[in-house]
């Protein structure tokens, strides 16, 4: 019925040939060593890169339980990289003054009340504060003689009477502020009083142009998320009088834009129509009239950042299934070059016009995300190895995995198993779905506490990663392929995906379990109910189990509806409900193991709680449901990533390549994975 066929690309495990006969496997315990490199952005002259690097709390080791540590770091073409500012701290907004040589951040520090922006002199010198505005500055920009600066924050709210008192009840959706766009000329040691510049709606996102001239400003009719998704508009603003000069009237979801040099043209990021379900296609618009075209809409590819070369080109970020790309763009559309990354994963692109290279990340099968120098024709130069014990690991065997799907598409993902042939029967899979379904898996660094990746290589397992249809890098078309069909075609691929890698011989039909988050989380419950025959064991995290209260329990039933179901509820209620896994839970074989935040506000965690009930009344499988406090829609601090990993790795282990039966202890034994730093049995 189906073809498939393994594309020669990157092989970790190979790329430890030598020595790594002797070497520990990748355990959960090394996920609270690993950094990973944020956003980077190029100095004026081209030569340094400042960077945020990610930091977890290793719990394993005594630390403080939290969110990771944002650092910043700064590095230099030909030389290495040192850090700047480190400690328990979330750096973030970094950019370098203009004029100054200096780099500025937000950070929440000392004394500070909300998130002020801080400057840092790479030369040398601690940060010093240089501005704090009322309420958390949540985003800024520059002008071009680094005197002015423009920045978005909300106004400062009065003291509601009578909370002392137990007063403090909540108006859903009403108690919610817009941020607004703001102007100051901040000087360290002083306090001066910022001026809000006056624009109707939600500021969420700025760009300067090159004059001081003009202003981008990202707007949406209220902070409600919803409305960040479908109804954010870019205005070009008047940085002397604050009058809208020009909107680029796009019709769906927007990303961000950049000037070109002679602030004559925006590049921006859009979604190709009202029901695109990502802002992925590049566009060229007149500043003055706010008018745009289109660049290579049919290109089977999503642009995920991009830069001006010059006045009459730009280079765009492009995911390729998945590759990486650097393309260049004339203004008219026309595609000049296209240079295609073998090795590693590009995922944020910065630089200045005129520039011979650009500041990059990227990560690969055998490290996580990185800083890079980058030329338009893909030379990359990396700027510093922040996880040099990976080298002292044995990871998996990783490359691109390709079917044919039932209906006769080709479906692609990214394959990970055990280094060496496959055993005799084939190895236990985890089939591994990505949230969206509006994103993609790339062949790069896929290893983190809710995907096994290397960590259930090292177990024994093959995982694997397919970008379904409704996925994002092959284009507008395959990512509306799955509108209007909740559980259909998208689904029908992750089976098709297995008997594939059956078919050729890499895992065994009888031992294949399922995990995802979101989305992800929806197939996996939908893989323990509607599908349970395919899946020995299931991991469902923050899922969807009923699509009917989920619709109307989120905070985005609007984007549900215009790039998702393209129906609402009440025109088809039994289509809903028979596309919710709710409905099948009584046919259900599966063992499943489903997680949820507490705080969850995207898929509320009523959801999980309806699917654990429908399954503890209606079916004999084994179910556990597990409730994380003070989490959302996924875990942000170390110990609930650290008691996640965990959890699901032992459900596979007892499901999948134990005794079965009834699930394993509820507790976990963290006297010895602690103390120990070791994972358990």
């Amino acid at each position: 019925m189906k073809t498939s066929r393994i594309i020669a690309g990157a092989a970790a495990g190979l790329a430890l040939a030598g020595g790594a006969a002797a070497q520990a496997p990748l355990e959960i315990a090394d996920l609270f060593e690993i950094s990973q490199a944020g956003s980077a952005v190029l100095s004026p002259d081209g030569g340094h890169i400042a960077y945020t690097l990610s930091d977890p709390r290793n719990v394993v080791e005594g630390e403080e339980n939290g969110p990771p540590d944002v650092h910043l770091w700064i590095g230099e073409a030909g030389g290495g990289a040192r850090s700047y500012v480190s400690g328990h701290i979330s750096v973030s907004d970094i950019a370098w003054r203009p004029g100054a040589g200096t780099v500025t951040f937000t950070a929440k520090r000392g004394d500070d009340e909300h998130s002020a922006l801080y400057e840092i002199d790479p030369t040398g010198g601690e940060a010093v504060r240089l501005f704090a505005h009322d309420t958390a500055i949540s985003g800024y920009v520059w002008g071009p003689q680094g005197e002015t600066l423009y920045f978005v924050a909300k106004a400062e709210e009065d003291e509601e009477p009578y909370t002392d008192q137990g007063f403090n009840a909540r108006v859903y959706e009403e108690d919610v502020e817009p941020a607004h766009l703001w102007t100051v000329q901040p000087e360290a040691g002083t306090e001066p009083e910022a001026e809000q510049v006056e624009l109707d709606g939600h500021v969420s996102a700025l760009s300067m142009s090159h004059s001081g001239d003009l202003i981008a400003v990202a707007i949406a009719p209220t902070p409600l998320i919803d409305d960040h998704y479908m109804n954010r508009r870019w205005h070009v603003v008047d940085t002397q009088s604050g009058e809208i000069r020009s909107t680029l009237e796009t019709e769906g979801k927007t990303g961000g834009v950049s000037f070109s040099p002679d602030d004559r043209h925006l590049a921006l990021i859009a979604g190709a129509d009202r029901h695109d379900p990502t802002a992925g296609t590049l566009a060229i618009a007149d500043v003055r009239s706010g008018e745009f075209a289109l660049v290579a809409r049919a290109a089977e590819q999503h642009i995920q950042d991009m830069a001006w070369i010059d006045d009459e080109s730009v280079l765009a970020l492009a995911h390729v299934g998945t590759a990486s790309a650097l393309v260049t763009y004339t203004l008219d559309g026309e595609e000049t070059a296209r240079s295609v990354q073998d090795d590693v994963v590009l995922r944020s692109l910065d630089g200045q016009a005129g520039a011979s290279r650009f500041a990059a990340t990227a990560d690969a099968p055998t490290h996580p995300r990185e800083a890079f120098f980058v030329s338009a024709d893909g030379a990359l130069e990396r700027v510093h190895n922040h996880n040099e014990f990976l080298s002292a690991r044995t990871l998996g065997d990783q490359q691109v995995f390709r079917f044919e799907a039932r209906d006769g598409v080709e479906i692609e993902g990214v394959l990970i198993t055990p280094p060496g042939d496959a055993p005799r029967g084939g190895w236990p899979l985890i089939l591994t779905v990505h949230g969206g379904p509006e994103a993609h898996d790339s062949n790069g660094w896929l290893t983190n506490y809710s995907d096994p990746g290397h960590i259930g290589a090292g177990d024994g397992y093959a995982v694997f990663y397919p970008n379904y249809r409704g996925s994002t890098g092959r284009g507008e078309a395959f990512a509306k392929a799955h509108q209007n069909d909740y559980a259909g075609t998208e689904f029908n691929d992750l089976v098709d995906g297995v008997d594939a890698l059956v078919e050729a011989g890499i895992v065994n039909r009888d031992r294949v379990g399922i995990t995802g988050g979101s989305y992800g989380g929806y197939a996996s419950m939908w893989g323990a109910t509607a599908l349970t025959e395919h899946f020995a064991a299931s991991v469902a995290f923050v899922g969807i189990s009923d699509q009917i209260s989920k619709f109307l329990t989120t905070d985005i039933p609007n984007e549900a509806y215009l790039v998702h179901s393209r129906e609402w509820p009440w025109e088809d209620w039994q289509n809903l409900l028979e596309r919710s896994p709710i409905f099948h839970a009584g046919d259900s074989q599966t063992p499943t193991l489903i997680l949820h935040g507490e705080d969850d506000t995207r898929v509320y965690p009523g959801q999980s709680l309806e699917l654990y009930r429908s399954l503890k009344l209606r079916s004999d499988a084994p179910v556990r449901l597990i409730f994380y406090p003070g989490e959302g829609h996924g875990n942000r601090k170390a110990a609930a990533q650290f008691d996640y990993a965990h959890r699901m790795m032992r459900w596979f282990d007892h499901y999948l390549q134990g005794e079965g039966g009834e699930p394993p202890a509820s507790d976990l034994p963290f006297s010895e994975l602690i103390e120990s730093g070791e994972d358990s049995d």
